[in-house]
């Protein structure tokens, strides 16, 4: 990507799609010390870990982009709540008849279609009013506010050495 931008004098754009679950992981954010601990596991939390993890490694990205001079940004989103499958299989949801009902029923007259859900995808991935824009989150194809978990930079740091130690 960084020979492309270079060859081509257009700017790559790395996105980054998270959620606002990423407001709801672990109390310690990213359970570096646990991260296959079953017992503790919580599907929620680590959902919400998941999703922390998606606006950390954007972050610690384009802040290394940026450091190497690359004409790439890197960015990260909520789409927004999306009529999918997503609660497919989720027992909790699943086994509670008024639950499934609501999710299914009174859920997809309230939540975003498809289209509606990658408007905010399309919008950092393309338009020209996020040129040079990197290392934040949106939602709803505007700037938005992570938690202080989103914002670790230390946090971001120790995320991307621990991934990169678990694919050598």
């Amino acid at each position: 990507m960084k020979k492309t931008a270079r060859k081509s004098s257009k700017q790559g754009r790395i996105v980054n799609v998270s959620s606002e679950a990423h407001r709801f992981p672990y109390p310690e954010g990213i359970r570096f010390d646990k991260i296959n601990d079953q017992a503790g596991y919580r599907s929620y939390l680590a959902y919400g870990q998941s999703k922390l993890a998606n606006i950390l490694h954007a972050n610690e990205l384009a802040r290394r982009l940026k450091e190497e001079g690359a004409d790439i940004t890197a960015n990260s989103l909520h789409p927004g709540v999306i009529a999918t499958n997503l609660f497919r299989y989720n027992s909790a949801i699943n086994s509670n008849p008024f639950a499934k009902w609501l999710v299914n029923g009174i859920g997809r007259a309230l939540l975003k279609n498809v289209q509606q859900g990658a408007a905010t995808t399309c919008y950092l991935a393309l338009h020209p009013q996020v040129k040079g824009v990197t290392g934040e989150y949106f939602a709803d194809s505007n700037l938005s506010k992570t938690t202080q978990h989103g914002q670790d930079v230390e946090m971001g740091k120790k995320l991307w050495d621990f991934t990169m130690n678990l694919t050598k």
